[in-house]
C-alpha cells in the first residue's frame, strides 16, 4: 500500500489524474493517505468538485482527515466560490482535533480570503496559538487583496513585532501592493529598505512589486531605479515599468522602454500592449497611438477583444470619436460588455447623447446585458439634454434588475433627475438610500441651489455635516450657490473661509466664482472686483463674464467696462462680452458707444453665437438652434409659431414696447 500511495501522490503531481484515479479504483486497500493523495491530485490540477466529492465519500468510509486532508479540500472549496461548502468544512475542522494543526487553520483563512470574507478569516487567525509565517502572509494578503490596505500594513508591522523575521517575497508583494494602492510611496520605501535587508532586492517578483508600487505612485526615477536592481527581469517586470510611465503621463518613456524590452528579444503580451495603450490620453498623443496600433495590427493582437477596447477607449480618450466608432464596428460581433461600455462613455464624453441611446438599442439587441457603467453612461446622456422620459425608463431597468442597489446608479439616477428639473424623484431616491455617500448628498444640494431651493440646500448641508458626511468640492459648489441664491452673504463668507481650515478643500475657481456672483447677486459689485483682483488663482473668463453679467443688471458701467476689457484680454472674439457690454451702454442711454461698439463687432467678425435648445416627441430629440432654417420640418414650425404670434396678438399678451 506504501507504494501505491506513494504512485498515486506521483500521479497527481505530474497532472495524470487518469492514472492516479484507476490505481485508487484498484486498490483492494486504502488508508487515510491513499484517499488524502487522490483528493490533492484532484484539487492541484483544477478539478475541485471531484475532489470535494472524494473528500464525502471519505468521510462515509469512516475515515478522519487530518490536517493534510483538510488543506487539499479547503482549498478545492475555495476554488468552488460556495460559501455555505466552505463553512459547513470549516465546521468539520473545528470538531476534528488535526483541525487545530496549522495546515487546516491556514487554509481557512485563504479560502475566506477567497470569498472575501475578512471578518471570517481575521477569526480564524486570531485562534491560531502558534502561528507561522504562512498564517501572517495570508491574513496580510488577504488584507492587501480585499481593500484594507491600512490594515494590512498593521498586520505587517505587528508580525515583525512578534519577532517573525524569515520573510519572503510573497508577503514583500502584499505589503507593496497595500502601499500602491494607498499610493503611499514613503511607506513603501521603508519596505523596499527591509526587503534590501532581507536580500530580496534581487528577486524577480519583489523587485516587479516595487517597481509597479513606485511607479504608480508617480516616483518614476525610484521606479526605473528598482527595476535595474532586479537580477534578470523578466516580461512581466517590464510590463510593470512600462504601466507605470504610461499610468504616469509620460508616453514617450513607455514608447522608449517598449523599444528597448523588443531589443532585448523579448516578445510583449498583451499586457505589454495594453499598458502601452493607456499612455495616450490626449490629442497630442494620438500620433504615437497610431503608431502602436500598427504594431498591434501587424502582431495579431487586435484578435484578442481585451486590446482592441483598449485601442478604442485611447482613439476616444484622444477625442479621435470616428476611429475610435470604426474599431468597434470591426470588433461588433465579438463586442463584450467592456466594448458597449467603453464606445458609450466616448460618445457621451463628446456629448452625443442621440447616439449614446442608439447604441444602448443596439446593445440591448445583443447578448450582452447592461451594467452599473452602462446603466451610468445611460443616464447621463439623459441627463444632459433633459430626457426625463429616457431617464425614467433607465431607472425602471434598473430597478426590475437589481442594479439600484449600486451606489454608482443610484447617485447618476438622483444627477439625472436633477438635471431634468426633477426635484421630488430626486429627493424621493436620495430618501430611499441606505448609506448615501458624499456624491449624493452633493447631487441633491447643487440641484435645490440650482433650481432655487436655497433655504433646503442649506438644510440638506446641515444635516449631512450632523451625520458627519464628509463634504467635497462639489458640494461647497452648492452650498455656496444657495447662499448666492438666498442672499446669505455673511454665512457664505464663513463657508468659504471654512473650506480650506476646516475641511482641508483648496478652493477652485469654481468656488470663488460662485462668491463672485453671491457679492454681485447682493449688489456688492466693487467688492466683487476686489475680490478677483485678491485671488491667488489667476480669474479667468468665467468669473469675469458673470461680474459683467451683474454690471448690466446693477447699471455699473465703470466696473462693467473693466470687466469687458479682461474678458477680451483672455478671448478677443468674445461674442458675449460685446452684447453684455453693448446692453449696458444702452440701459446707460450711451447711445454713441453701443453705435461704436456694434461697428468694432462688424469690423471683427465678431457674431454672437446662436442658442441651441431641444425637445423629446416620440422617443426622437429634436435640436434647434436660434433663428434655425435647417430642421426637415421647418415650414409646419414656422407656420405655428405665426400662428402663435398672432394668438397672442388677439390677446393683448405681448408687452407694449415690443
Amino acid at each position: 500500500m506504501i507504494f501505491q500511495n506513494h504512485l498515486l501522490n506521483m500521479y497527481g503531481k505530474c497532472g495524470s489524474l487518469s492514472d492516479a484515479r484507476k490505481m485508487f479504483d484498484e486498490m483492494l486497500e486504502r488508508n487515510l493517505v491513499s484517499w488524502t493523495s487522490i483528493i490533492a491530485g484532484y484539487s492541484q490540477n483544477g478539478q475541485e468538485k471531484e475532489a470535494v466529492d472524494l473528500y464525502f465519500q471519505m468521510r462515509q468510509c469512516g475515515l478522519i482527515p487530518d490536517q493534510f486532508t483538510f488543506g487539499s479540500v479547503i482549498k478545492a472549496c475555495s476554488y468552488m466560490n460556495q460559501v455555505e461548502l466552505g463553512k459547513l468544512l470549516h465546521g468539520h475542522v473545528i470538531k476534528s482535533e488535526p483541525g487545530s494543526h496549522l495546515i487546516a487553520q491556514n487554509a481557512l483563512i485563504a479560502m475566506y480570503t477567497k470569498f472575501s470574507r475578512i471578518n471570517e478569516a481575521l477569526a480564524v487567525f486570531l485562534r491560531i496559538k502558534s502561528k507561522d509565517l504562512i498564517s501572517w502572509s495570508s491574513m496580510v494578503a488577504g488584507y492587501s487583496q480585499l481593500g484594507y490596505e491600512l490594515e494590512a500594513l498593521s498586520c505587517f508591522r505587528e508580525m515583525l513585532g512578534r519577532g517573525i523575521y524569515k520573510l519572503n517575497e510573497f508577503i514583500f508583494g502584499s505589503v507593496f501592493s497595500a502601499c500602491r494602492s494607498l499610493a503611499q510611496a514613503e511607506y513603501g520605501r521603508q519596505i523596499h529598505g527591509l526587503s534590501i535587508k532581507f536580500g530580496l532586492s534581487f528577486d524577480a517578483f519583489v523587485g516587479c512589486a516595487v517597481t509597479d508600487m513606485y511607479a504608480r505612485c508617480g516616483w518614476l526615477r525610484s521606479a526605473r531605479t528598482a527595476f535595474y536592481q532586479i537580477g534578470n527581469p523578466d516580461l512581466v517586470s517590464w510590463n510593470a515599468l512600462i504601466a507605470g510611465f504610461a499610468y504616469g503621463g509620460d508616453p514617450e518613456e513607455a514608447i522608449s522602454l517598449f523599444s528597448q524590452m523588443r531589443t532585448l528579444r523579448l516578445t510583449p503580451d498583451d499586457v505589454t500592449v495594453r499598458s502601452l495603450l493607456c499612455a495616450f490620453v490626449s490629442p497630442s498623443a494620438l500620433f504615437l497611438g497610431k503608431q502602436v496600433h500598427c504594431y498591434v495590427i501587424k502582431s495579431g493582437f487586435d484578435l484578442e477583444i481585451s486590446v482592441s477596447n483598449t485601442l478604442l477607449s485611447t482613439y476616444a480618450n484622444c477625442s479621435d470619436l470616428p476611429d475610435a466608432y470604426k474599431i468597434f464596428n470591426e470588433i461588433q460581433n465579438k463586442a463584450d460588455l467592456v466594448s458597449w461600455n467603453a464606445i458609450l462613455t466616448a460618445f457621451l464624453q463628446q456629448s452625443e447623447s442621440g447616439e449614446v441611446f442608439s447604441l444602448f438599442k443596439m446593445m440591448l439587441l445583443s447578448s450582452n446585458k447592461p451594467d452599473h457603467i452602462t446603466l451610468v453612461n445611460m443616464l447621463g446622456a439623459s441627463g444632459k439634454v433633459a430626457s426625463l422620459e429616457v431617464g425614467d425608463q433607465v431607472c425602471c431597468y434598473a430597478m426590475k434588475n437589481g442594479l439600484s442597489e449600486d451606489i454608482c446608479v443610484m447617485n447618476a439616477l438622483i444627477d439625472m433627475y436633477v438635471k431634468c428639473g426633477n426635484m421630488t424623484s430626486s429627493r424621493k431616491l436620495f430618501d430611499s438610500m441606505k448609506n448615501p455617500d458624499a456624491v449624493s448628498w452633493s447631487s441633491l444640494i447643487v440641484g435645490y441651489a440650482q433650481f432655487g431651493y436655497g433655504e433646503e440646500a442649506l438644510d440638506l448641508f446641515q444635516k449631512m455635516r450632523y451625520l458627519a458626511v464628509k463634504p467635497n468640492q462639489v458640494t461647497f459648489v452648492g452650498v455656496l450657490t444657495a447662499c448666492s441664491h438666498v442672499g446669505r452673504v455673511k454665512e457664505g463668507w464663513q463657508l468659504f473661509r471654512a473650506m480650506e481650515t476646516e475641511f482641508g478643500i483648496v478652493p477652485t475657481r469654481e468656488h470663488c466664482c460662485c462668491v463672485v456672483d453671491m457679492l454681485a447677486r447682493a449688489g456688492c459689485i466693487e467688492e466683487a472686483e476686489a475680490f478677483i483682483n485678491q485671488m491667488e488663482l489667476d480669474p479667468d473668463i468665467v468669473m469675469w463674464k458673470t461680474l459683467l453679467a451683474a454690471c448690466k443688471t446693477r447699471n455699473n458701467l465703470d466696473v462693467g467696462k473693466r470687466a469687458a476689457e479682461k474678458i477680451l484680454e483672455i478671448d478677443p472674439s468674445n461674442s458675449a462680452a460685446h452684447v453684455l457690454l453693448c446692453n449696458i451702454f444702452a440701459s446707460t442711454g450711451s447711445w454713441k458707444d453701443v453705435a461704436s461698439l456694434r461697428g468694432l463687432m462688424r469690423q471683427k467678425g465678431v457674431k454672437k453665437v446662436p442658442g441651441q435648445s431641444w425637445i423629446e416627441v416620440k422617443d426622437r430629440i429634436h435640436v434647434f438652434l436660434a433663428e434655425d432654417c435647417m430642421h426637415p420640418k421647418r415650414d409646419r414650425i414656422y407656420s405655428m409659431l405665426d400662428e402663435l404670434w398672432l394668438q397672442m396678438l388677439d390677446d393683448d399678451y405681448l408687452p407694449l414696447h415690443i
